[in-house]
């Protein structure tokens, strides 16, 4: 029997399935549509705040009592509607996209609630109310069911493009370099094609293009007739992604920057991010290794054992290739090809970095003579340690791309070397993300190192303000909490003036609490 209520909760719960699954649908266009990534971030959003969880509890609690009175998917519908708090569905920092795939994510999406509705509405209006409030609370578990199971069409309709490229490459035959890490890599493929490019002519892969659908854009594209060497950046967030890639932009030199920390959550552990790092040597010629990462100190003794050149490059000791700080320069080494030189560069750069980049047009012939001629000249990669001054003369560092433990503590180090003597330095950060375990144990240290540097630390967001403040008040540094970096800025541009000095370290888009 059809009660008075019964109709309003089932219109009112499929209303809210439009704002509801809006929200996840651009959580997983901004996770690049990894399943699980939606689920993962709905935890999140839900826990940022008691008002979340309570607006949770309350429609999570009226799906499941709609079971037995289904007017209680009313409070269904209005927590889907309503929340979470702070997750926008348009989106500020990362505009909602329709784009082709997420178009076909959507449709995948209403396939299967349209499905789970009707079939629940043929034992009559209760079943279809319950339904309807059980797929509404649980938007982004079907969102994360629909990527998995929309996978293989994505894959299949990438096909084309990648044959695409895969002929241009052959037609044009360029030498390969690829470069991958768990970060450096853009910063890196930016000096190799500089230090290439005094004696070739260079295509790099133009931002973060760096997975197979970004290759296939660059290369069918940009990748013109007489390129002599294609720089390829490539990243990975689980085994086989590299070695995919590798199959049809294959390698002669590659390239691994760096191990840490970074995608832990997704891959659990370092030695599964450097087996998966390390897919780009298999079919390489050379091998261009940061070994100031034990893990690829142990890679280069397996790669050499395998009959491959392996240049080992490093910051800190002795190598084939090493870039020391000296004085404010850059010292860098090359004792087979008779370098030995004192280089201006800016000071954001990163010395393993420049080490390998050398390695890597040393092994493509490139003149030792022509090399060093380019050093000082080292390309900036935007948003990374990048210092500038404001209209008002405050030292400005723009870190806001692709934080990790290691980058934000040279980054830090930076901040003690600018502004005016006594003058205020501040950090503006909302911490570092995708370190699994390690991550509020990493955001604390980092701003426990804050304190012997700044004078303020300012924290935009929820994601990790616990643990930074618990660090910053272990080190006695004070700390400002805002909602966003919209009120940060406004926050700095305030208290901060001539001979000042800020670091913003990364900058997470509004998809993150």
């Amino acid at each position: 029997m059809v009660q008075p209520l019964d109709p309003a909760a089932l219109a009112l719960a499929a209303a809210s399935l439009g704002p509801g699954y809006l929200r996840w649908l651009r959580v997983a266009q901004r996770e690049h549509y990894l399943p699980g990534m939606t689920l993962r971030f709905a935890r999140r959003w839900w826990g940022s705040s008691a008002a979340n969880a309570a607006i949770f509890a309350a429609g999570a609690g009226g799906a499941v009592a709609s079971l037995g009175y289904p007017p209680a998917a009313l409070a269904a519908a209005a927590a889907a509607a309503a929340g979470p708090l702070g997750l926008s569905v348009r989106g500020k920092t990362s505009p909602f996209a329709w784009t082709g795939r997420l178009k076909r994510l959507a449709a995948a999406c209403a396939v299967a609630t349209g499905l789970a509705v009707g079939v629940a509405a043929a034992a009559g209006w209760p079943g279809a109310v319950s339904a309807a409030a059980l797929c509404t609370m649980g938007a982004p578990l079907i969102v994360d069911a629909a990527l998995r199971l929309t996978k293989p069409l994505e894959k299949r309709l990438l096909a084309p493009f990648v044959e695409s490229a895969r002929r241009r490459l052959g037609a044009v035959s360029p030498r390969v370099v690829a470069v991958t890490g768990s970060f450096g890599k853009t910063s890196t493929k930016g000096y190799i094609a500089h230090l290439l490019a005094g004696s070739f002519s260079v295509l790099a892969t133009p931002a973060s293009f760096n997975n197979a659908a970004g290759l296939a854009r660059a290369v069918n594209e940009h990748l013109a007739p007489g390129t002599e060497v294609f720089v390829a950046e490539m990243g990975t967030y689980g085994p086989g992604e590299i070695a995919g890639m590798c199959e049809w932009v294959t390698p002669e030199v590659a390239v691994i920057t760096a191990i840490g920390p970074v995608h832990l959550e997704r891959m659990r552990s370092l030695e599964k991010i450097a087996q998966a790092k390390a897919e780009i040597l298999g079919k390489a010629r050379f091998a261009v290794l940061c070994v100031d990462y034990p893990l690829l100190a142990g890679l280069a003794k397996k790669a050499e054992a395998q009959g491959k050149t392996v240049w080992r490059c490093s910051s800190e000791g002795p190598a084939d290739v090493t870039a020391t700080p000296e004085g404010g320069k850059l010292r860098v080494r090359v004792e087979k090809a008779g370098l030995d030189l004192l280089v201006d560069v800016a000071a954001e750069v990163s010395p393993g970095n420049v080490a390998c980049a050398v390695a890597a047009a040393l092994c493509l012939g490139a003149p030792p003579e022509v090399v060093a001629s380019r050093l000082d000249s080292l390309p900036r990669a935007p948003h990374r340690r990048s210092p500038e001054n404001s209209p008002k003369g405050v030292k400005v560092i723009d870190d806001t791309y692709n934080s990790n433990p290691a980058g934000a503590g040279a980054a830090l180090s930076l901040l003690a070397q600018v502004g005016s003597e006594g003058a205020k330095r501040v950090v503006v950060t909302p911490g570092m993300v995708e370190l699994g375990r390690l991550q509020r144990e990493e955001n604390a240290r980092f701003a426990v190192r804050a304190g012997s540097v700044a004078s303020e630390l300012v924290v935009v967001g929820r994601t990790n303000a616990r643990a930074l403040t618990a660090g910053a008040r272990a080190a006695g540094l004070p700390v400002k909490r805002v909602r966003d970096r919209h009120e940060a800025v406004a926050w700095v541009s305030e208290h901060l003036g001539l001979g000042d000095a800020v670091l913003y370290e990364n900058d997470l888009p509004d998809h993150y609490p």
